[in-house]
C-alpha cells in the first residue's frame, strides 16, 4: 500500500472521528438545554426527595426530633424541633449543600435543656416502643414515631400503619407519670 493512500484512510477516519465528536457535543447541548426548561412539578418532586435524604442521614437526628421542610422553588424553610442545637446547624448546611437549593430558612426550634423532659422522653419512649402492638417501629434505624417534649407536654409526630396504632401509641404517652397532655400528630400512612 502506498503511503498516499495510507495517509488518506488517516484523513477520513479523523474526519470520521471528529464528526462523531461533534453529532455527540451537539447533542449533549441539546439534552442541557432541555434541562434548563425542566418541568417545575418533577424538579420539585425530586429536590424534596434528596432534602428528605440528606435529613435523614444527620449523624445525631433520633426519635426525639422531629424536621420538616417545605420546599418553594428553590427555596428550602426548615421546620420543626430538635434537642441538640448542633442538629439545627448541621440541618441546615447539609440543606445547603444540595445542588439547586438557593436559600435555606431555617425555622427549626431548639428544645430547652431540662432533666424533666429528658426523663418523660426516655420513659415515654419504653411505653411506646415496648408495647407488642408498637415494638416492630422501634426496629427502625430512626424509628417512625417521633417524640417531642417541652415543659412536661408530649406531641406524638411522624407516621404509623393504622389508626389503631396511632390510638395506642397516644394511649402509652398519655400513661406516663409525669406527662401534662399529648398532643397526636400521627399520621397513618399505608
Amino acid at each position: 500500500m502506498n503511503s498516499r493512500v495510507k495517509w488518506d484512510r488517516i484523513f477520513l477516519l479523523g474526519g470520521a472521528l471528529g464528526l462523531a465528536v461533534l453529532q455527540a457535543v451537539s447533542a449533549g447541548q441539546a439534552a442541557a438545554q432541555k434541562g434548563t426548561t425542566r418541568d417545575p412539578a418533577a424538579y420539585q418532586a425530586k429536590l424534596e426527595k434528596e432534602v428528605r435524604h440528606v435529613l435523614l442521614l444527620l449523624p445525631y437526628y433520633s426519635v426525639f426530633d422531629n424536621l420538616a421542610f417545605k420546599v418553594d422553588g428553590d427555596r428550602v424553610t426548615l421546620l420543626g424541633q430538635v434537642v441538640r442545637p448542633s442538629t439545627k446547624s448541621e440541618a441546615a448546611a447539609a440543606v445547603k449543600k444540595i445542588e439547586g437549593v438557593a436559600s435555606v430558612d431555617n425555622q427549626i426550634e431548639v428544645l430547652p435543656a431540662s432533666p424533666m423532659d429528658d426523663r418523660l422522653r426516655r420513659a415515654v419512649y419504653r411505653a411506646i416502643y415496648s408495647n407488642a402492638m408498637l415494638e416492630r417501629y422501634a426496629l427502625q434505624s430512626v424509628p417512625p414515631i417521633h417524640i417531642i417534649v417541652k415543659g412536661g407536654r408530649v406531641t406524638l409526630e411522624g407516621v404509623v400503619d393504622s389508626e389503631a396504632d396511632k390510638n395506642v401509641a397516644y394511649i402509652m404517652a398519655s400513661g406516663v407519670a409525669g406527662v401534662f397532655s399529648v398532643t397526636n400528630n400521627l399520621r397513618v400512612v399505608k
